[in-house]
């Protein structure tokens, strides 16, 4: 089964992309994709959305999770990434794959056992799970590789 994690975010969408298995997870491909500050809302929602088709029908998923919104500090950012998390859906449900969401207590959860867990403590269990050298960079990356494990742990088999 292929997964795709997503960590949407407004300027950098983190992707991972794991293979799970037989209770393995085995890593496929991270990246982050980017929209220019420059461009107007409108066209930074059409680029990612371009840009993620591109992502689904390269890898084909059979999954995608994607990073919940529970909680947030700032209203004028909760309401960007919503709208990144709109676009996300919408080119989901556009190729036809299922969407898990998480929040991030329960990907926490997931990798550490904890709810309270620290980023670096993530990007630990990322790199350990993925049997990585490195953590992946950026963070985008790396936090959307954990939303995918979190997936995985999810799935009933």
């Amino acid at each position: 089964m292929i997964i795709l994690g997503i960590d949407p975010g407004t300027a950098i969408i983190g992707v991972g992309v794991i293979e799970y298995q037989n209770k393995k997870v085995l890593l496929k491909d991270y990246l982050c994709i980017r929209t220019d500050k420059k461009d107007s809302t409108a066209q930074r929602l059409d680029e990612l959305f371009c840009q993620l088709t591109k992502v689904i029908k390269k890898h084909r998923p059979d999954l995608i999770a994607v990073e919940d919104i529970f909680f947030f500090k700032n209203l004028k950012t909760a309401i960007k990434v919503s709208q990144a998390r709109g676009v996300i859906l919408l080119a989901a449900a556009r190729q036809k794959i299922k969407v898990h969401e998480y929040t991030p207590l329960q990907v926490k959860q997931a990798l550490t056992g904890y709810g309270r867990a620290e980023k670096g403590q993530i990007q630990q269990m990322v790199k350990r799970i993925l049997c990585l050298k490195d953590i992946p960079r950026p963070d985008d990356a790396a936090d959307a590789l954990a939303i995918a494990i979190c997936c995985a742990h999810s799935i009933r088999d």
